[in-house]
This record gives structure tokens, sequence and C-alpha cells, in this order.
């Protein structure tokens, strides 16, 4: 399923994860990519949206998960793959999670089932990063790596797991998901301090909101 929440924003409905189609003046992108079996669904939603697989100029990853780079491999596109600087040498398979601690381990074993994207087309991104009409945010906790991509123009901040709706209520990562559930409180007020205003909060898990995404956020950091 695929739902237009702005003008040239798409949600798309994967398997128990969200994915975002991104259209500006000049660009295509894609946030996130599901599970290693969404790339059809992520295909046909891009074309539903009115566009080819072959058109995306880009696609960033919030972070390295089964869920979120799953399909990256499998879709009909060479377009380049940007990715948080220590999550990427997962995402080509150069290094692996380590044995230590449960979120690794649940890599480890989850990323048997992900394909590995060639090295030339991952590009490690740094905090700060500015990526066609979005701007990098280096959030870790999730994962090491995690970063949440802000695009201005359209208001809209793509979150990935770096919080979870449910019921209509925001909420941090939890620990059985994240490496470390504090850093990830510290990326939460660190983004909403530094990150302008936006009304579109566009999160891996749950329903994204429309509207006040940002003051939404900014509550659940003074909680």
């Amino acid at each position: 399923m695929v739902t237009e929440l702005r003008e040239g924003v798409w949600w798309i409905d994967c398997t128990g994860v969200n994915a975002y189609l991104v259209a500006d003046d000049e660009d295509l992108t894609l946030v996130d990519t599901g599970t290693p079996f969404d790339a059809t669904r992520i295909e046909a939603a891009i074309e539903t949206a009115g566009f080819a697989p072959s058109e995306l100029d880009r696609i960033l990853i919030t972070h390295y998960d089964l869920d979120h780079v799953g399909s990256a491999a499998k879709l009909s596109t060479d377009a380049p793959i940007y990715v948080g600087r220590s999550d990427a040498p997962l995402v080509t398979g150069e290094e692996r999670p380590s044995l230590s601690g449960h979120k690794a381990l649940t890599q480890l074993v989850s990323g048997l089932l992900v394909p590995d994207v060639p090295t030339d087309r991952v590009h490690p991104v740094a905090d700060g990063d500015e990526i066609g009409g979005f701007t990098a945010y280096h959030t870790p906790g999730h994962t090491p790596g995690h970063t949440v991509y802000l695009h201005d123009e359209h208001r809209a901040a793509f979150l990935g797991d770096m919080i979870i709706e449910r019921d209509g209520d925001l909420q941090p990562s939890p620990w059985l998901l994240s490496y470390d559930t504090t850093e990830v409180r510290r990326s939460i007020d660190a983004f909403v301090e530094r990150a302008p205003a936006f009304e579109v909060a566009a999160m891996g898990h749950g329903t994204p909101f429309l509207k006040g995404g940002g003051v939404r956020l900014r509550e659940l950091a003074a909680e």
C-alpha cells in the first residue's frame, strides 16, 4: 500500500515496517527498503506514485536492520545507497555484527537473510552531510550508525527507529531493539535541539504524523 502524505512524499507500508518515497524538483529518493521480501511491493508503490524504480536518484538507509535494508540489493536500480558510517560496512558485508549484546546477536542472525550490497554503491554518511534536499543527523542508540534524514523543503523528518509510534503516542526505541537506550534518548534530545521545525514525522514503525510531528517529538524529549 502506498499513501501520499503530502505532495511529493509517499508512505510505503511494507511487511511490518515503513519505507518512504520523496520527490522534489530534481530528485527521487527512497528512504529505507523494507524486508528482503518487500522488493516487489516497493517497486509497485513507486510505479503507483507515477515513477519507475530506475528513476531513483538515491536510496537513504536510516540504519542496518533486516527490515530497513532488506531489499536494497533486490530493487531494479543502481542508485547510490547512503547509510550512517558505522552501519555501512554491515550493509556491504565487509563486517558482521559482533557476538556481544542482544541487539548485535539479533542482527547477526537476521543478517543471513539480507543480501550484501556492492561496495561501490554504498556511501558512508556523517552527521551534517547534505544529500540532495536532505540533511543527515547522526542519531546513535538503536544502532551505532543510525541516521535521521530531514528534508527541509517538504518539512519532513525520516526518523527510522529512533522512535516508534504506538496508539498515537511516540516512544523511544525500546531496550529489546536497541544497542543503548540511554544513547537513544540523548539522540532524541540532540536532534530536537538542532533540527529545524518540521511537520511530517515519518518513523519506521507505526503510523506517520502528517502535521505537528516536530512538536510531538519535542514533547517526547521533554518527558
